[in-house]
């Protein structure tokens, strides 16, 4: 995971490479999550920007208030997306949801344990677009 403004300042020579902010932890894959959720610590250390609040739902069925954090830039098997995160309580696991599996065009095989690329887009994320006849 990197911060993206990080990454795009280096890109334009604005900051040095070794200044963007990145962080390799191990992530769980939630199929029952939206989206990406990290721990507070991990959201400072990256020095995303914070924004809007949202209602989380959990699988215990309370509910908290928590703040979404922006500019993310996720890579897992040499596919990346750009995702929003719910900032989480630190210490808590990190996890992937829906959300940027499908940016990455990304599944589970229940079966084997296993996060692969969908087998019709095994090189590159094929992404769905609905046609729209004008």
């Amino acid at each position: 995971m990197k911060n993206f403004i990080d990454a795009e300042l280096a890109s334009r020579r604005l900051l040095k490479p070794e200044e963007v902010r990145v962080v390799k932890k191990e992530v769980w894959v939630d199929t029952g999550a939206t989206m990406l959720t990290l721990p507070e610590e991990v959201v400072e250390e990256l020095g995303l920007t914070k924004g809007r609040f949202i209602t989380a739902s959990y699988a215990d069925g309370t509910k908290k208030r928590r703040q979404i954090a922006r500019g993310i830039n996720i890579e897992v098997m040499g596919r990346e997306a750009l995702v929003e995160c719910v900032v989480e309580a630190p210490g808590t696991r990190i996890l992937l949801g829906q959300i940027p599996l499908e940016a990455m065009d990304l599944i589970v095989d229940p079966k084997a344990g296993k996060l692969m690329p969908r087998p019709e887009s095994p090189d590159m994320p094929l992404i769905d677009v609905l046609r729209l006849d004008v």
